[in-house]
């Protein structure tokens, strides 16, 4: 499993395998809704470490995020935290540059706007507010059957992050089949796009009646 996926991690990195295709791949699925990057530009494709956000608090986060590994794409979950901030830029720098992580993903708002510009860091989220959670132990954990099943479905998982946002690929897709889906669609897009600039055919011809293949 862990070779497979390092292919795929691999081949989406080498070849700059973008959200669009991959969600293609996918069924047309896997993206994290709302989530959009911060800065421009940025590419970032790894191993999930997915930590949580609770009850307005972010205890849990700055507990979780010290077994962050190198490369590793962080997602912070937020489970009713209303449109409270996660973290800002201390948190970021902490994960990015002393931990090393590729990148940080969240389904929820950052303070620290201007830093996180600033230092143009590859993070993803639903946007800004000043106002951010507390960093006092929540009263209760998580749900244990909530939190088993986010855990399951998202920590070791693949994720893709670019201009467009962020797809997950899951750990059920880390397959040989799942790696020729990505080599077909970077062959297919060559042809699309060559038919469209070298042969002049129109969008219809091209994506839908797919009059390449009769010449084949």
């Amino acid at each position: 499993m862990e070779n497979i996926k390092s292919k795929i991690i691999d081949f989406i990195r080498r070849n700059r395998v973008c959200t669009t295709e991959v969600a293609d791949c996918l069924g047309k699925a896997g993206a994290l809704e709302g989530v959009m990057p911060i800065n421009r530009g940025h590419f970032k494709v790894g191993n999930v470490k997915w930590v949580y956000a609770n009850l307005e608090s972010n205890w849990d986060v700055h507990e979780q995020i010290i077994s962050t590994q190198e490369n590793d794409v962080v997602f912070i979950e937020a489970f009713d935290c209303g449109k409270r901030a996660i973290i800002g830029e201390l948190v970021s720098k902490y994960i990015l540059l002393y931990r090393q992580a590729s990148a940080i993903i969240s389904n929820a708002p950052f303070r620290d706007a201007a830093a996180l510009i600033r230092e143009n860091y590859p993070i993803w989220c639903t946007g800004f507010t000043p106002v951010g959670c507390f960093n006092t132990k929540p009263e209760h954990d998580l749900n244990s059957v909530l939190k088993q099943e986010h855990q399951s479905l998202y920590d070791g998982a693949i994720a893709v992050c670019d201009d467009c946002g962020v797809v997950i690929i899951p750990k059920e897709c880390h397959t040989e089949e799942f790696y020729q889906k990505l080599v077909h669609i970077e062959e297919q897009e060559d042809i699309w796009f060559n038919r469209l600039d070298h042969y002049k055919e129109n969008t219809f011809e091209i994506v839908c009646l797919k009059k390449y293949l009769n010449e084949q």
